[in-house]
C-alpha cells in the first residue's frame, strides 16, 4: 500500500525532472558571500596638473566569488567643484554589495546598490562586495555633475567635463 505522502514524493520529483530539476549532485559555490576578512584593492583618484583625472591602478583583476574591500582613496580634492565622481554600476549589478563605509560611518547593504561616490573631500571611502559574474566592467571618474552646471547626482559620463575610464576584470 503505497502512502499519501510516499505519492506526493513521487509526483514531486516527477515534476522536477521533467522540469530539468533532477540533478541532485552538488555544485560548488564560486566564494562565501561571509567571508572574512576581505581582500583589499587599492584605488587612488589623483588630479593631474592638465585637471584631469589619474586613477591608479586603471586596471583592477578581481576573482568572481571572492570577498573584496575596494579602498578609495582621494588624497588632493579641494571642493565640491574639484571633486570626482566614481561610478562601477555594471560591476555593481554583477556582484553582492555588502558594506560601504565612509569615514566611520558603515552603510551596510547586503546586495542593494548605489550609484555613485563622490569625493568632494579629502579622503577614502571602501567599498565591500563579492562579484559574482565574470566579465569586463568598466570603471569612470569624472568631474562631479554640479561642477558643469549638471543636474546633481546625474549619473553617467559628463561628455563636457573632464574624465577618464578604468576597468575591472573579473575572472
Amino acid at each position: 500500500m503505497i502512502t499519501l505522502n510516499a505519492k506526493l514524493a513521487f509526483y514531486c520529483l516527477l515534476v522536477a525532472s521533467s522540469c530539468g530539476l533532477h540533478s541532485f549532485s552538488h555544485a560548488d559555490s564560486l566564494g562565501n558571500l561571509a567571508q572574512y576578512p576581505p581582500e583589499g584593492r587599492d584605488l587612488t583618484i589623483t588630479t593631474g596638473s592638465d585637471g584631469m583625472p589619474n586613477i591608479d591602478p586603471s586596471d583592477i583583476s578581481l576573482q568572481s566569488g571572492n570577498y573584496y574591500r575596494l579602498k578609495i582613496h582621494c588624497p588632493d580634492v579641494q571642493d565640491d567643484f574639484t571633486g570626482w565622481r566614481i561610478e562601477m554600476p555594471e560591476l555593481l549589478r554583477n556582484a553582492h554589495l555588502r558594506l560601504v563605509t565612509v569615514g566611520d560611518i558603515e552603510v551596510h547593504l547586503q546586495g542593494l546598490s548605489f550609484n555613485a561616490i563622490e569625493c568632494d573631500e579629502v579622503g577614502s571611502a571602501h567599498v565591500s562586495f563579492v562579484p559574482i559574474k565574470p566579465g569586463s566592467y568598466p570603471l569612470y571618474v569624472g568631474n562631479v555633475p554640479g561642477a558643469l552646471g549638471r543636474p546633481i547626482g546625474e549619473a553617467g559620463i559628463q561628455k563636457n567635463g573632464k574624465f577618464v575610464l578604468g576597468r575591472f576584470n573579473v575572472e
